[in-house]
C-alpha cells in the first residue's frame, strides 16, 4: 500500500504573494479546508507545507503555504504534487478503496483465469471503470459495479472479477 496519496498537482502560480493554483486529484476539493498541512513532491525531494489559506476558482484549489509570500517562492513547484499521508486521508466507506491501492492490482476471473494487471481507474461519475491491461496487451474496461468486481484485495494487490456476458467481445 502506498504511504502517501496524492491530493493535488500545483498548476500554477496565483498573483505575486506566494499563492498557487491546484488542480485537485481527489474526490472531494473541499477536503482541503479541513487539511492542515501537504507534503510537496517536488524535483528537490519531499517536504512538508503548512496551509496558511485556501480559496475556490472555479475548478482549481488556491493554496497559500506559511512562509512562502511571493512567486519567488512557489514558481518552481509548478507541476509538483501535492501528497498527504494515509493517516490523514478521508475515511473509506465499506468497498470503498484508494486508486492508488488500486493500481497494478493483479486481476484474475472467478474462474482463477488471470486476466492482467489494472493499469488506470477511469472516473466516469455513474460508476468508475478500470482499466485492465491483459498479457496480449489489449485493454479491458471493467465496470466498477457489485455483479462485476467481487473481491479486492489490497493487502494481496489482487481482485477477483466476474467477466459480464459482452464484455471481451471485439
Amino acid at each position: 500500500m502506498e504511504q502517501y496519496l496524492r491530493v493535488g498537482v500545483i498548476s500554477s502560480t496565483h498573483g505575486i504573494r506566494g499563492e498557487v493554483k491546484v488542480y485537485p486529484t481527489t474526490d472531494d476539493p473541499e477536503r482541503f479546508r479541513e487539511l492542515k498541512k501537504v507534503i510537496l513532491d517536488a524535483k528537490e525531494g519531499r517536504r512538508t507545507l503548512e496551509i496558511q489559506g485556501v480559496k475556490f476558482f472555479k475548478n482549481q484549489v488556491i493554496l497559500k503555504f506559511r512562509d512562502m509570500d511571493n512567486i519567488n517562492d512557489v514558481e518552481r513547484y509548478k507541476g509538483a504534487d501535492l501528497l498527504i499521508s494515509r493517516e490523514d486521508a478521508v475515511p473509506l466507506e465499506e468497498n470503498e478503496n484508494f486508486i492508488a491501492d488500486l493500481i497494478d492490482m493483479e486481476v484474475v476471473t472467478d474462474t482463477g483465469e488471470k486476466l492482467g494487471v489494472l493499469t488506470d481507474v477511469i472516473q466516469t461519475g455513474a460508476n468508475d471503470v478500470y482499466v485492465v491491461k491483459t498479457s496480449q496487451e489489449k485493454e479491458v474496461l471493467l465496470p466498477a459495479i457489485r455483479d462485476c468486481i467481487l473481491e479486492v484485495d489490497v493487502e494481496e494487490k489482487r481482485m477477483r472479477v466476474h467477466i459480464l456476458e459482452g464484455l471481451l467481445d471485439l
